[in-house]
């Protein structure tokens, strides 16, 4: 990866990754958890060779970014940062937005609440909340049983439980979402790396905490906030591992309904949760050809 930089937006540190001239459009990309911005090495290269300006920052409470002094780590929250760092990197109307995980959650929100910011979207491997959170009782067991993680969140063991055993929870989840990929050491090394501090190990927890329960919400993130469960405007690509462990493919059919006019949804076959690390070649031929339509 490129030397870790510095920037402020939206009141907070973000420590980032960037790739490409800075008066290029904009590509800003978003990871998810248990996750980092070296998610991102494949593809910030490829952007950049395609003509944009690529950054991957840590999101808000991540190390090396900063823990927000409201606490706020509701979904609106990460799309508000997104809209922040666009403008903080002199983005324009040709920017694009590439979003895993929670990523992808704050591409609905920030695609949606400020579509004049972006051209274009990727969602990976989180489909538009609005389908997701209507139908989350309706799911069969084998879902129930892959979101026990965020079940557990909800708790007072959470920090305890995540943090045990070398914070085996990580590797584990790692195991069972992307079970085709093979040599995630790397990546949980960078994990665990930005959650070490117990500080920030509670802050990738609250975003889980805050879906759930709106007394955690913020008002100022209103806006980014309802955006995120209605249908936007901007074309978006979502991708989706036919091999999830997270989110089973069976539970994303009915996320075309969801997605804005003009958008796409792939499944990726023999892929899992982090299908951006699994087949890099595949799935940057996906978002570049997405990207110059």
């Amino acid at each position: 990866m490129t030397e870790l930089k510095n920037i402020n937006a939206n009141g907070l540190d973000f420590g980032y990754f960037e790739a490409g001239p800075a008066d290029a459009p904009l590509a800003l990309c978003l990871h998810g958890f248990p996750d980092s911005a070296h998610s991102w090495r494949h593809l910030l290269p490829e952007l950049a060779d395609a003509g944009y300006h690529a950054v991957a920052p840590f999101l808000r409470g991540y190390a090396p970014s900063g823990i927000p002094a409201d606490g706020a780590y509701q979904a609106g929250a990460i799309a508000a940062d997104a809209n922040a760092l666009h403008e903080a990197f002199g983005g324009d109307g040709d920017a694009v937005l590439i979003g895993h995980d929670w990523g992808a959650i704050a591409a609905y929100g920030a695609t949606g609440s400020a579509p004049e910011r972006w051209r274009r979207a990727v969602t990976m491997s989180v489909p538009p909340l609005g389908g997701v959170l209507a139908d989350f009782f309706n799911y069969d067991y084998g879902q129930f049983k892959r979101s026990f993680y965020i079940f557990m969140f909800q708790t007072p063991l959470a920090e305890a439980g995540a943090a045990a055993h070398d914070m085996a929870l990580i590797d584990g989840l790692w195991r069972d979402w992307s079970p085709g990929y093979k040599d995630a050491a790397e990546d949980i090394a960078h994990v665990k790396e930005s959650l070490r501090d117990p500080a920030h190990l509670a802050a990738a927890i609250g975003y889980y905490r805050a879906l759930f329960d709106p007394s955690r919400h913020v008002e100022a993130y209103a806006a980014e906030q309802e955006a995120i469960t209605r249908t936007g405007e901007v074309p978006i690509l979502y991708l989706h591992g036919t091999d999830d462990g997270c989110i089973g493919a069976d539970v994303v059919q009915g996320a075309p309904d969801h997605l804005p006019a003009g958008s796409r949804m792939e499944l990726v076959d023999g892929t899992g949760h982090f299908l951006h690390l699994e087949r890099p070649e595949r799935i940057n031929r996906e978002v570049l050809a997405w990207l110059a339509e």
